[in-house]
């Protein structure tokens, strides 16, 4: 390969480079819901899967505790799939075709 060519594959690199630290930015403010229990429990969080909020139905206060820890898991475990999920969907369009986040 020819030094102009390898001069511009690395100029290619770092745009590439500098794009994803700007989605990766932008994504850190970016917020998914997940639920469980038909929405009777709803955990909010980003795609940099920061918790922001979760919501408790009040009729599930006074149910089975391991319901409620079995529903929590299940809404975090939806949220963070959907997190991933919009970051994979968002970073596409800069990562090589093929080429998955790390998780």
């Amino acid at each position: 390969m020819m030094k102009g060519g390898m001069g511009n594959l690395m100029k290619q690199a770092q745009q590439m480079q500098e794009n994803m630290k700007k989605a990766q930015a932008e994504l850190a403010n970016v917020e998914v819901e997940g639920q469980s229990g038909s929405g009777m429990v709803k955990v909010l969080i980003t795609c940099s899967n920061k918790v922001k909020r979760v919501s408790i139905d009040d009729s599930l206060l006074n149910d089975d505790k391991e319901m409620l820890e079995d529903l929590m898991v299940l809404a975090f475990n939806d949220a963070v799939s959907k997190a991933e999920a919009t970051s994979q969907q968002r970073m596409s369009g800069i990562m090589p075709a093929g080429m998955k986040l790390p998780f």
